[in-house]
């Protein structure tokens, strides 16, 4: 296999219990990352990393391979890319490229894995990961005075210099670079995604209730 799909998906949800099989549009949140996972012809395989057996049971229903993610590596301090550098670890295929789609982003544009694909061949880059623009004024609380960081008082957001924030939709990395920890290389391509699902990130109920209105307003897209 030359590039798989990885959905990282723990059971143990503090702040939304249950989130990654919580029904979302009628089906559990982590199928949204599978089934979008599965429409691309270049992924060869889709492997969710769980501790869970529901969340076990669900992606194997949905054709997706699971890898039972150890407990030592299922803690609320453990980083992403443990799980999938456990995933190649306990496959046997050489895998060249990996995509990671986290469940809790579970609404992507329809054609921005292609496109981000595409740019990560033709750039040639380690790595690739979804940005978007900033447009909040933020600053800096010393000694109860507030210093305004990226503006100065009364410009307009409009007018702010572009900041941007990963978003979490996808990351393609070279599968090298798991094996040393790392996700986002120093070369990483950020690929600009100007749309409104990049605002979702399910972590709470409030997240949760966004994303079935977002689902619903851009059905037909």
């Amino acid at each position: 296999m030359k590039t798989i799909a990885i959905i990282p998906a723990r059971g143990n949800s503090k702040r939304l219990p249950h989130k990654n099989i919580k029904l979302l549009g009628g089906i559990p949140l982590l199928v949204h990352s599978i089934n979008f996972a599965k429409q691309h012809e270049f992924i060869d395989a889709v492997y969710v990393s769980t501790d869970d057996k529901q969340i076990k049971d669900i992606a194997i229903d949905h054709g997706a391979f699971v890898i039972d993610r150890p407990e030592h590596l299922a803690g609320d301090f453990e980083p992403t890319v443990t799980a999938i550098k456990h995933v190649l670890e306990s496959i046997e295929s050489a895998i060249e490229n990996v995509i990671l789609l986290q469940p809790t982003n579970p609404l992507r544009p329809k054609d921005l894995l292609r496109i981000a694909f595409q740019q990560f061949n033709d750039r040639n880059c380690d790595s690739l990961f979804t940005v978007s623009r900033n447009y909040h004024k933020f600053g800096k609380i010393k000694n109860d005075e507030f210093l305004p960081y990226n503006y100065n008082v009364g410009q307009r957001s409009q007018d702010l210099e572009p900041l941007f924030f990963e978003n979490g939709l996808l990351y393609i990395t070279k599968s090298k670079h798991i094996f040393e920890n790392i996700i986002i290389t120093k070369n990483a391509y950020p690929l600009i995604v100007n749309h409104p699902f990049a605002s979702i990130d399910i972590d709470t109920q409030i997240d949760f209730d966004m994303a079935e209105f977002m689902l619903q307003k851009y059905k037909n897209e």
